[in-house]
């Protein structure tokens, strides 16, 4: 059984709205909290597309994702020096346990399937910090593996996401099953990739 993280067992503990017009407040760009979040939801949707039109689409890797996130938060602040100062703050902030939580009906349905003796995995489209918060964060701590997508070297929805986890759990797609929050990315990708596919949240 293997699920996405964000949204599916963890969120962030303070609205990424929030986070982000505090890290601008800090470094001397004050906007609003609704800005910030029209910002960054504009911001977002600009490289998801930027990901599928690209000439392998989907692929990514470390620089890639740092580079997605580079670029998301110039489109929120704006390009400069302030706006690298403010990029690094976030990148740190996000790289720590306490910065999220854990979302209730995901983390009840890991511990069902562990209670029931599956084997759990995490797989999402993260980036390596990842790593580093689950070994210290319940309940990604609870997970046999973890597989962020800038290892793996693809996102979601392609299927070359899920041939790798395949592989690596050495399990066929009728044997396994993704659990997400996004039924676009985790449920229909998943299904075309042959898996079988919930929906949680």
């Amino acid at each position: 059984m293997v699920f996405d993280a964000v949204g599916t067992l963890v969120e962030p503990s303070a609205t990424v709205a929030d986070t982000y017009a505090r890290a601008g407040r800090r470094h001397g760009i004050d906007l609003d909290a609704a800005t910030v979040g029209r910002r960054f939801a504009a911001a977002w949707r600009r490289q998801e597309a930027l990901d599928a039109a690209a000439a392998i689409p989907f692929a990514t890797s470390r620089d890639r994702e740092r580079t997605r996130w580079r670029e998301i938060v110039a489109d929120v602040f704006g390009p400069g020096d302030t706006t690298t100062a403010i990029f690094a703050d976030l990148w740190e902030h996000f790289a720590q346990p306490q910065a999220w939580r854990p979302v209730p009906p995901g983390e009840g349905l890991l511990r069902a399937a562990l209670d029931a003796g599956l084997v759990v995995a995490v797989a999402s489209n993260f980036d390596e910090r990842l790593l580093a918060i689950a070994p210290r964060l319940d309940p990604l701590v609870r997970a046999a593996a973890v597989f962020p997508s800038s290892e793996i070297g693809w996102r979601k929805p392609a299927a070359a996401f899920f041939r790798h986890l395949e592989t690596r759990l050495g399990r066929l797609p009728e044997q396994l099953l993704y659990v997400g929050d996004d039924p676009d990315l985790d449920v229909a990708a998943a299904a075309s990739a042959g898996w079988q596919a919930r929906l949680v949240g």
